[in-house]
């Protein structure tokens, strides 16, 4: 079993000058291609569990997923609730065998923020698991539009909410489908200049790939999240699977097809972050 917390990735990430990928996943067949490639690349790997991967499958099936696969390789798997949204759902997670909890209490209040997130840490440090927190919302393409980071209350809210990684909002935006954005650098340095904690970039798919390189190497943001160019891989490969053969109609043999694809593509986040050979 190769379990590990937030924690015991995202600091040595931080010191080493690399960033580890929070693969969002969706099903059996990009976990366990994400894992594979993790495995390939001999490099830590975050699996994130969001809102939508949830509504599709329980939590406590999720969990034994996610620890079989981490039972199959011998790097670091980080089991991670992505967009907490209560106590409760939290709890559940840490029921079913995670071992980093993120709570998002973005769009509140600061104080609101903090003192629900503190909840979240406390549950999770006495389990010895990690959490992570988020201040500044971050948009959807498409839909709402983000809430930057102010440097003073992110000093304020990693200090008093005690996250173990803090998710900041910073120019990047949640499923966007090009690299074409970039982040607001002068903010993420006036960020680390006020908090010790690991950074962490939500919507990291919209990150343009040179940008995403050389801040995993030379910043305090230890933790990338990419889904939508890994959603891409897969869509793209079961389109052509598909229409291959119009007459063919067993799951099995369809999805097999969107392993390979899906591989390479989870390897190549994980190389553009450096984090291979770091597991």
């Amino acid at each position: 079993m190769t379990l590990a917390t937030l924690s015991e990735v995202l600091n040595p990430a931080m010191r080493g000058g690399y960033a580890v990928p929070g693969l969002v996943c969706l099903g059996w067949e990009d976990m366990r291609a994400y894992a594979m490639a993790a495995q390939a690349e001999r490099a830590p790997v975050i699996l994130q569990a969001g809102p939508s991967c949830r509504a599709h499958t329980p939590l406590p099936v999720l969990g034994k997923m996610f620890c079989h696969l981490a039972d199959s390789v011998d790097v670091p798997v980080v089991v991670h609730l992505d967009h907490g949204y209560t106590l409760d759902e939290c709890r559940e997670a840490l029921d079913s065998g995670f071992t980093s909890l993120m709570y998002d209490g973005s769009r509140k209040p600061l104080a609101q923020n903090i003192e629900e997130t503190a909840q979240v840490v406390a549950l999770a440090h006495e389990a010895g698991i990690s959490c992570e927190g988020e201040i500044g919302f971050v948009g959807y393409a498409g839909g709402d539009a983000s809430a930057g980071t102010d440097p003073e209350d992110a000093a304020v809210f990693a200090r008093d909410s005690g996250v173990d990684a803090m998710a900041i909002s910073v120019g990047n935006v949640h499923l966007q489908t090009d690299h074409e954005g970039g982040l607001d650098e002068a903010r993420i340095r006036a960020i680390e200049a006020v908090t010790e904690v690991p950074l962490v970039i939500h919507g990291g798919s919209g990150v343009p790939l040179a940008q995403r390189a050389a801040l995993a190497a030379g910043s305090r943001i230890a933790k990338f999240n990419v889904g939508t160019e890994l959603r891409l891989a897969f869509g793209n490969a079961l389109r052509r699977a598909v229409n291959a053969d119009p007459d063919r109609f067993d799951r099995v043999a369809i999805l097999k097809e969107t392993h390979d694809p899906v591989f390479e593509a989870a390897r190549a986040v994980i190389r553009g972050l450096g984090a291979s050979e770091k597991g």
